[in-house]
C-alpha cells in the first residue's frame, strides 16, 4: 500500500499546526529601549549643525517609507553629519515609516544638540554622528543588555536555548542579517546593522549571543545590544504568543495550543520517518552532490571559511543525512 497519501495528509495538517504554533503578537515597535548621547553638544555658534541635523532626519523619514535601512551623509566638509536608521526585519513598510517618524522629536527631547546620539527602540533605531567628531568603535562592544530577573526552571531549558541559539546563529547570514528562530518554546531574533558583510554579521550575533548565555543564564528573556548586532529571545513555557490571543476570551488557549503543538510534533516525526524510509539508500554521495550543488561557500577575511546553508536546504540535508 502506497504511503504516499497519507504522507500528504500529514504534510498539510503540520503545516496548518506549524502555521497556529508560530504565530506571534505584534510588540509595540515603539517601545523604547535605551539611549546613547555623547556628552559633547553643539554650541550656539554652530547653528549650522542643527539645520543639517534637521535636513539629516528629513531625509531619513523620507526614506523609511521605501527602506528598512538607510545611511547617509548631509552637510559639507565644515558642517557635515553621518548616519543611518534601521528598522526591523519583519516590519512591514508603513511601520517603520511609523517607528522612524518618532525618533527625530524623541532624540530632540532625550539627547539636546549632542554632537553623537543613538536612540533605540524595540522596532527601529537611528544613529547620528557629526564628522568632526567620529571616533572608531568595535563592531562588538556591549551598548545594552536585559537579562529577565525571572529563572527557567524547566531542566530542558539550556538544551532548548542552546539549540535556539545555534539555529539563529546561522540563519542571520543566509537571511541577509536578519533571522527569526522558533525552536521548541523558545523565540530568538537576531539582526545585524544593514551594511555589514556576511562574516562580520555572524561573528557579532555570535559574541551577542555569547553574552546572553554567559550573563542571562536561564533567564527567561533577555536582550543583547552591540554596536553593530542585537539578538533578542525568550523563553515561553505556555507556548509562543498567538497574535490573536488578546481578542479570545475563555480559559482553554493554551490547552488547545499545547495540543495543537504535541500533534504537530507527532505528525512532523511520522512524517520524517517516512522520509527516512524513503531515502536511506541515497547514500554518502548524495550528501556531497547535495552540498556542492546547495552550500555557500563565505571565505571571510581572515582566510577562514564557512559553509551556510540555506534554511530549506539546512531542512533538505537534514533528511539526507542518515
Amino acid at each position: 500500500m502506497s504511503l504516499l497519501p497519507q504522507t500528504l495528509t500529514l504534510l498539510a495538517f503540520s503545516h496548518i499546526v506549524i502555521i497556529l504554533s508560530n504565530a506571534e503578537t505584534t510588540s509595540d515597535y515603539s517601545t523604547f529601549i535605551f539611549k546613547n548621547c555623547t556628552t559633547n553638544t553643539f554650541t550656539d555658534s554652530t547653528k549650522f549643525h542643527s539645520e543639517t541635523l534637521s535636513t539629516f532626519f528629513e531625509e531619513l523619514v523620507s526614506k523609511s517609507s521605501q527602506e528598512k535601512f538607510y545611511k547617509t551623509t548631509t552637510g559639507d566638509d565644515n558642517n557635515g553629519i553621518s548616519g543611518f536608521f534601521q528598522c526591523r526585519g519583519d516590519l512591514n513598510n508603513n511601520d517603520c515609516y511609523k517607528c522612524i517618524t518618532s525618533l527625530p522629536e524623541m532624540l530632540n527631547t532625550l539627547c539636546n544638540k549632542a554632537v553623537s546620539a543613538r536612540i533605540q527602540l524595540h522596532g527601529c533605531n537611528v544613529h547620528y554622528e557629526a564628522d568632526e567628531f567620529i571616533e572608531e568603535r568595535s563592531k562588538f562592544e556591549l551598548l545594552h543588555k536585559v537579562c529577565d530577573e525571572k529563572k527557567a526552571v524547566v531542566v530542558e531549558f539550556e538544551e532548548v536555548r542552546d539549540a535556539a541559539f545555534a539555529g539563529v546563529e546561522s540563519g542571520v547570514i543566509d537571511g541577509d542579517g536578519y533571522c527569526k528562530e522558533n525552536y521548541g518554546l523558545m523565540q530568538v531574533i537576531a539582526q545585524c546593522e544593514g551594511d555589514l558583510g556576511p562574516c562580520d554579521c555572524g561573528e557579532c550575533v555570535t559574541a551577542a549571543l555569547q553574552i546572553a548565555e554567559e550573563e542571562c543564564g536561564t533567564s527567561l528573556s533577555g536582550k543583547v545590544y552591540l554596536d553593530s548586532c542585537f539578538i533578542s529571545y525568550g523563553y515561553y513555557p505556555d507556548g509562543i504568543p498567538d497574535k490573536f490571543n488578546h481578542e479570545r476570551k475563555g480559559g482553554n488557549n493554551n490547552k488547545g495550543k499545547l495540543v495543537a503543538i504535541v500533534l504537530g510534533g507527532a505528525a512532523a516525526l511520522f512524517i520524517g520517518y517516512i522520509l527516512f524510509l524513503s531515502l536511506k539508500n541515497l547514500g554518502k554521495k548524495e550528501d556531497g552532490i547535495f552540498l556542492k550543488k546547495h552550500a555557500l561557500n563565505l571565505i571571510c577575511e581572515d582566510g577562514e571559511s564557512i559553509v551556510v546553508l540555506g534554511r530549506k536546504e539546512r531542512s533538505n540535508f537534514l533528511q539526507l543525512v542518515v
